[in-house]
């Protein structure tokens, strides 16, 4: 099986908050693969950060695919806007769903053409109804750290499960992207690319470097070398 792309996906609440758009054209100069914009009501986890109305208005500063991460209690009531806000991909929460829920998301999600990821707290580890729908899905994002807030350090323990899950992917040939959230950066980008990853989030990891486009570019050099990239 030929080997995935790196993925670099910047995450704009770790930019200045008041200034999103500047956080956009950093990951368009940067030769970003995707932005990943963290969507949180204040119930599933301790913040509230911006929703589908913002994600429309960015949406007229980039070309790049967008990733909605709905870290809300309850998504079906807005699967309908965030696609609509021009989100390409919405990855909801394993723990918010069951796999009746979850079909009926998918269901609305694909009746947008929008791709559906499912992502796993650090303490959640891999349902088998999640095993069992791996290949349905774009992504599958393995926080490692608790939602909520960026900057973050991650938490290595989280590391043999991102093995198992990129074992399973892997070995029965699903073009599911690997994803990992959670204090990645230029300097531990590595381990987490040698344990079967190809996409990789990063706020502070990016926004906050000294150079943030240049920040995008090392992540990726870091990601390839570590992969046996280019």
């Amino acid at each position: 099986m030929k080997m995935k792309p790196t993925k670099i996906a910047p995450s704009i609440l770790a930019y200045d908050l008041g200034n999103l758009r500047g956080a956009v054209e950093i990951a368009n100069k940067g030769g970003a693969d995707l932005i990943h914009l963290d969507v949180i009501d204040g119930h599933f986890a301790p913040n509230i950060t911006f929703g589908a109305g913002t994600i429309r208005a960015l949406r007229r500063s980039s070309r790049l695919k967008f990733e909605a991460h709905l870290m809300i209690d309850n998504p079906r009531p807005y699967v309908h806007d965030y696609a609509e806000a021009g989100a390409d991909t919405l990855v909801f929460q394993t723990e918010v769903l069951d796999p009746a829920s979850f079909d009926a998301l998918f269901a609305v999600a694909r009746s947008y053409d929008k791709q559906v990821g499912l992502a796993l707290k650090p303490e959640t580890d891999l349902p088998k109804w999640v095993e069992e729908r791996l290949g349905r899905l774009t992504t599958i994002l393995i926080l490692t750290v608790n939602p909520g807030f960026s900057g973050q350090k991650m938490d290595v323990n989280q590391f043999p499960k991102i093995e198992r899950i990129s074992k399973i992917v892997q070995e029965r040939g699903y073009e599911t992207d690997v994803e990992v959230d959670g204090g990645v950066d230029a300097q531990n980008i590595d381990e987490v690319a040698k344990r079967g990853v190809n996409c990789f989030v990063a706020g502070a990891g990016v926004y906050a470097q000294p150079d943030p486009v240049q920040a995008i570019a090392d992540l990726r050099a870091n990601a390839d070398a570590a992969r046996g990239g280019d």
